[in-house]
């Protein structure tokens, strides 16, 4: 096994097209509060920051709340969430398939993700891809979250790599610059929840489908370290 030996994935919007969940549970939350619904391409704008922030611009959306409400409302989410991880969220296509090929490989998989780390294990366990990685990193697991390069530090470091042998795989701004801070190298799928344009952030490569993941490593490697 060659450079990269450990692998780091984004959960959202990377291996994961949870939207229609998110925006299913946001509005049955916002119901019970008398708040219209918000579609789906519009919820999609809301992830990437945990969901207690998803929720807060739910309401926003929506008409506002008061801190009370979005604390509640945000419990509400979780459990709800936790009860039905997975009803209509999928794997991206090809994911399972590249995580084996990945793992075949010999490297080290680990998530590290916004979302909080019960609901992402039973979201990943759900959907069968649990057994693949190593470490598991949410949004509550340290006192800060991505962008700080906390969390994607604490990954690398559980299964035992470390930031030079190491790459993260994400969608968006937030994972480019935790990259970054990490001095990780950093890869972005293009089908994600980016919320600023992809050519504008700090990437050493991209890719429109997942599983082109190993050839693109396998360009990395041939080449300086970014």
């Amino acid at each position: 096994m060659g450079w990269p030996r450990a692998v780091v994935f984004d959960l959202d919007g990377t291996l994961i097209d949870s939207g229609p969940d998110l925006a299913r549970l946001l509005n049955i939350v916002l119901a019970e509060y008398g708040r219209s619904e918000v579609d789906l391409e519009r919820v999609r704008g809301f992830v990437g920051d945990g969901i207690a922030k998803l929720v807060e611009r739910g309401f926003e959306a929506t008409g506002g709340s008061t801190e009370t409400e979005r604390r509640a409302a945000t419990d509400r989410f979780l459990g709800v969430y936790e009860a039905e991880p997975a009803l209509l969220t999928r794997p991206y296509p090809g994911v399972a398939a590249t995580l084996q090929r990945l793992t075949d490989d010999g490297r080290s998989l680990a998530v590290c993700t916004n979302k909080a780390e019960r609901v992402t294990h039973a979201v990943l366990h759900a959907l069968g891809l649990d057994r693949f990685f190593g470490a598991v990193i949410g949004g509550d697991s340290l006192a800060v979250r991505k962008p700080d390069p906390a969390p994607l530090q604490a990954a690398i470091e559980r299964v035992g790599a470390d930031a030079g042998s190491s790459v993260m795989v994400g969608d968006n701004e937030h994972d480019a610059a935790t990259a970054k801070a990490a001095g990780v190298c950093c890869v972005l799928v293009t089908y994600g929840y980016a919320r600023a344009p992809l050519a504008s952030l700090p990437a050493a490569a991209m890719t429109d489908r997942f599983d082109e993941l190993p050839a693109v490593l396998d360009r990395l490697a041939s080449q300086p370290r970014p």
